[in-house]
């Protein structure tokens, strides 16, 4: 099991041009489909007179949901090789979109694998690629008083905090590096005087 992945947390944009027609790349950092959704539909609002509104993305920690369209395209020469540049630099959680205004003059479609090839090489090189560490959601049970303690149990562990319930016994959800699970379930056990600590949440 992969114990970290790569993915951007920048956004940025990028012009390619070839014979009068314009491609404009835009690259995203989104964590779900509802969020490569919105983004897409904001896209094809403020391009609504682009002659094509090409799309890759690849999300997941383990990269596993992905999809490309050509968008009117010529099969292949589009969708394929934007996700193709996500993936040459073993991304996730990322979405591209190659907005096309047509120049007039056909590309054929060699000149079109390049433009789109080329246009999504471009805007993510623009972004750093950022190294994130696999993580699972668990929950933890504490009373009130030991909040202290917790917080510094998790800190060392680098672990996020997802949602808090502050009540006289708190309920978080927090974000656990796979790889220190184990140590992080028996450092709170020695805190919190219980075996039984973390709660993995269900998909």
């Amino acid at each position: 099991m992969n114990t970290e992945y790569f993915t951007i947390e920048k956004t940025a944009s990028f012009t390619y041009k070839e014979k009068g027609s314009s491609f404009i790349a835009f690259c995203y950092p989104v964590q779900d489909l509802d969020e490569c959704k919105k983004i897409l539909n904001d896209v094809k609002k403020e391009h609504a007179k682009a002659t094509h509104v090409c799309f890759a993305y690849r999300i997941g920690q383990d990269g596993t949901q992905f999809r490309s369209t050509d968008a009117g395209e010529p099969s292949g020469t589009a969708g394929k090789q934007i996700l193709g540049q996500i993936d040459s630099k073993q991304l996730t959680n990322t979405l591209v979109v190659v907005v096309r205004y047509f120049g007039g003059t056909l590309l054929g479609v060699p000149g079109l694998i390049q433009a789109y090839r080329s246009a999504a090489s471009m805007v993510l090189q623009l972004v750093p690629v950022v190294k994130k560490m696999v993580e699972e959601l668990f929950t933890i049970h504490f009373n009130f008083n030991q909040m202290n303690e917790v917080m510094s149990v998790l800190k060392q562990h680098q672990v996020r905090v997802v949602n808090r319930e502050f009540q006289l016994f708190c309920k978080w959800v927090i974000a656990v590096p796979i790889q220190k699970t184990d140590a992080l379930q028996s450092k709170l056990g020695d805190v919190l005087k219980t075996d039984s600590v973390l709660e993995r949440l269900s998909d």
